[in-house]
């Protein structure tokens, strides 16, 4: 629910609820004012509830009225007691009651005890028959009195009085009684505002902030439930997105570290293997051990393809390092295939034939094919997996095939080994950065675990893709594809010339 939606609710229950509550307490209280009782003078309707004296005169005009015109007509029937009784029902539901006095004392009255109350304050009779209204207090009720008099037959001077109560000390309390009821409307009202506001937003919030403390503290794991909507809803949707990207980057950045650590690992391996072996020979040298000329030699061969292990080592760090950054310095030529890779496995073939590796190349591409390279970063790419080609050979006859073949718009470089292969639960993964499989890449055999992640790399970032096939303890195939490049004929300008025109006519 939006912040809108909850002020505009906010506000009807500010209005509405007193509204409807103030209705019900007002007709509750006047209900239970206008109960029976032992009130002298009770309420009978809310209009009672006023204190309004001219609504009570009116309402007991009917009766005056009739007793004047009895009067006129048949004076001696105002001293009849049963003709007076047929009023007291009809005037007790106007709240009013007769009192008929004859030479000063009581002579009839509708309710004795109301009357004996205000007997000693109605006025004295007078000679003057004409109508007169009177106001007065008694019992802490305002009374209305209509005097009416008339003789009876034996010439005693008779008064009938029409008392109104006007029942202004019950009014006061009941409009105390709806102030009280008023204050706790607006209490309740309150409280179940704030109560609903403290669900519906402050709880909602402080749960957020809880989050939040969380996050600062370093803990990405709490998580908020999304069953909020709205603004709140918005919020923790954002603090979740927040939450996951911050995980992920630190679950990135310790990964990270932990593969720095691990290529740290791997390359002081790498590193101390061909040192001590260094160390050794060069020993064996200065001791006098290679006391012949073929031995010297094969000792200072060894040395170098060692110092060679080495380099190859350090230079792979140091493009570890620029792809990281993605840095990698490209420097992209034309280059004539069959040139290029004839070149290569001469170079390669030295190293092969002092380590007693049999190396095999055929060439199946015309002699004209081109393709767009770097050529240092493809020499790269060769020797990073003849490398690790020599190192997992298990066979007493180690050999090596490197062929390039034609794929029409491309070329396919296959580099081929006989040696122990890689099982089909590893393949999927060799080029995964720092990935090390238990069948060709164990700890005795070294290996910084980012060759051919380095491999990957370039052949992508040359256009080309790259993939491995391989038969568990028979060998292994790495496969690679670069586009060729193609010279733009006569032929080809006149195809997209007339491609324009086409197109120059549909514009029209």
């Amino acid at each position: 629910m939006t912040f809108k939606k909850r002020l505009i609710i906010a506000f009807t229950i500010v209005l509405m609820v007193p509204l409807v509550l103030t209705s019900i307490s007002f007709f509750v209280i006047g209900n239970y004012m206008l109960q029976p009782g032992d009130e002298t003078l009770k309420l009978h309707d809310y209009e009672d509830l006023t204190g309004n004296i001219q609504a009570y005169v009116e309402k007991t005009d009917k009766i005056y009225n009739e007793l004047c015109e009895t009067r006129k007509s048949d004076e001696s029937k105002l001293e009849d007691t049963s003709y007076l009784s047929s009023f007291t029902d009809e005037l007790a539901d106007l709240n009013s009651f007769l009192v008929v006095r004859k030479d000063g004392e009581l002579y009839y009255s509708g309710n004795e005890k109301a009357a004996k109350s205000v007997f000693d304050q109605l006025p004295a009779y007078t000679e003057d028959a004409g109508d007169s209204n009177y106001v007065f207090y008694a019992d802490n009720m305002e009374k209305t009195v209509r005097q009416l008099n008339f003789k009876f037959e034996d010439g005693g001077k008779g008064t009938i009085f029409l008392v109104t109560g006007v029942v202004t000390l019950i009014s006061r309390k009941f409009l105390a009684s709806m102030i009280i009821a008023i204050v706790g409307v607006l209490i309740i009202t309150a409280l179940l505002l704030i109560e609903w506001l403290q669900k519906s937003v402050v709880e909602p919030i402080d749960k957020l902030s809880v989050a939040m403390k969380n996050v600062r503290d370093g803990n990405l794991t709490y998580m908020l439930t999304r069953e909020q909507k709205g603004e709140i809803g918005d919020l923790y949707k954002n603090y979740e997105d927040m939450r996951l990207r911050l995980k992920e980057s630190a679950d990135e950045k310790l990964e990270h570290e932990n593969q720095n650590k691990e290529l740290i690992r791997n390359i002081s391996h790498d590193l101390k293997t061909p040192i001590t072996s260094i160390k050794g020979y060069v020993e064996g040298l200065m001791d006098g051990v290679a006391n012949t000329p073929e031995k010297q030699q094969k000792y200072l061969q060894t040395i170098y393809n060692k110092s060679n292990d080495m380099d190859r080592l350090i230079n792979e760090l140091t493009l570890y390092s620029k792809i990281d950054n993605d840095k990698i310095p490209y420097n992209f030529h034309k280059i004539n295939v069959t040139e290029y890779f004839g070149d290569c496995v001469d170079e390669i073939g030295v190293d092969m034939e002092s380590r007693g590796i049999e190396l095999n190349y055929s060439n199946l591409v015309s002699p004209d094919t081109l393709v767009i390279a770097d050529p240092e970063q493809i020499k790269r790419v060769i020797n990073n997996i003849v490398s690790n080609s020599v190192k997992y050979m298990d066979k007493s006859k180690k050999k090596i095939e490197i062929r390039i073949l034609d794929e029409q718009d491309s070329i396919r470089v296959e580099i081929e080994d006989n040696g122990r292969g890689i099982s089909a639960r590893d393949l999927p993964n060799i080029f995964d950065r720092f990935y090390r499989t238990d069948s060709s890449r164990n700890s005795a055999q070294g290996g910084s675990g980012i060759g051919l992640s380095i491999v990957k790399k370039i052949i992508e970032d040359h256009g080309g893709y790259i993939w491995a096939t391989s038969r568990d303890g028979d060998g292994t195939c790495m496969h690679f594809v670069l586009r060729k490049y193609r010279e733009k004929t006569n032929e080809d300008d006149s195809v997209e010339g007339k491609a324009s025109e086409e197109q120059g006519e549909d514009l029209k």
